[in-house]
């Protein structure tokens, strides 16, 4: 069989009927030269193949169930693991691509071959209402490496990728439950430039109750302990380096601040000692 041109891979996890609407907006793309990866991580909503395809599956299909449950990084590694492309495509289960998001992020790449990464615009939809993303949240192009330090500037789901790049880049960080994504697009953005395809090519869907719903405290621990992984990069110049120790600093003074209004006096005295460790590199 000849290799597909991406390989597009949707972990899921417990979300049956949206993960067969994210199925669809796959199957239903106007680009056509790609295979469909979807890893069950162990699901018991009755969540199938059978159900995914109605029972008509596309020869570009793959289901893969996991034979034990151990998370979105592992399920998406697993899939890339398991993909044929020089390119690959991530899909959350509970988004949906529009339909010429895959042909319109090929024919961006065909002009800008010197690209390994791209992204589009999304439109969020909140408890079934759109909203407007905030300004931070506003997609960029470019290198966006000084940007994404505080928050993700890159968005999964969104992303078309040469495979060679993620590999190299470490792949998702399957010790952590959240922010996964932080570290990686961070290691990418270190040094490539990030494409963007100027269009809303993406739906994300937010505010229910099986997403992660850390508070912004525990989030910044995992942002956190990510940069103090991405101090040992071999590739960190000194300007990163201070701009990473800016930002460690930044968030470990405001997550130290909240565990003292806690009372929380052994994780404060940790995590302001981080501030003050890492103050000397600013």
């Amino acid at each position: 069989m000849a290799e597909p041109f991406v390989s597009v891979i949707i972990p899921t996890f417990n979300r049956k009927e949206l993960c067969k609407r994210a199925v669809l907006s796959v199957l239903s793309q106007t680009f056509t030269d790609f295979e469909l990866i979807i890893i069950d991580d162990c699901s018991t909503d009755g969540t199938s193949a059978e159900y995914l395809f109605n029972n008509n599956r596309d020869a570009r299909c793959t289901y893969v169930r996991n034979t034990i449950n151990v998370g979105v990084s592992r399920s998406r590694n697993l899939g890339v693991s398991l993909s044929r492309a020089e390119w690959i495509a991530f899909l959350d289960s509970d988004d949906k691509w529009h339909p010429e998001k895959l042909e319109k992020q090929l024919a961006w790449i065909q002009k800008n071959p010197e690209y390994t990464i791209v992204q589009t615009r999304e439109i969020w939809i909140r408890k079934g209402v759109r909203v407007n993303p905030p300004k931070t949240h506003e997609k960029i192009a470019g290198y966006i490496f000084r940007e994404s330090l505080d928050r993700c500037m890159i968005t999964p789901s969104s992303v078309m990728m040469k495979k060679r790049l993620f590999i190299e880049a470490g792949r998702f960080n399957e010790s952590i439950p959240a922010c996964e994504d932080y570290g990686l697009w961070l290691r990418i953005t270190l040094n490539n430039p990030i494409g963007l395809v100027d269009e809303l090519l993406l739906t994300r869907y937010g505010g229910r109750e099986d997403q992660l719903s850390f508070c912004v405290g525990v989030l910044d621990k995992f942002r956190i302990r990510t940069l103090l992984d991405l101090l040992n990069h071999e590739t960190l110049n000194s300007e990163q380096k201070s701009l990473v120790c800016k930002t460690l600093v930044k968030k470990a003074e405001i997550v130290a601040n909240g565990l003292l209004k806690r009372n929380k006096v052994d994780e404060y005295e940790r995590f302001r000692g981080i501030a003050d460790q890492y103050r000397k590199y600013i």
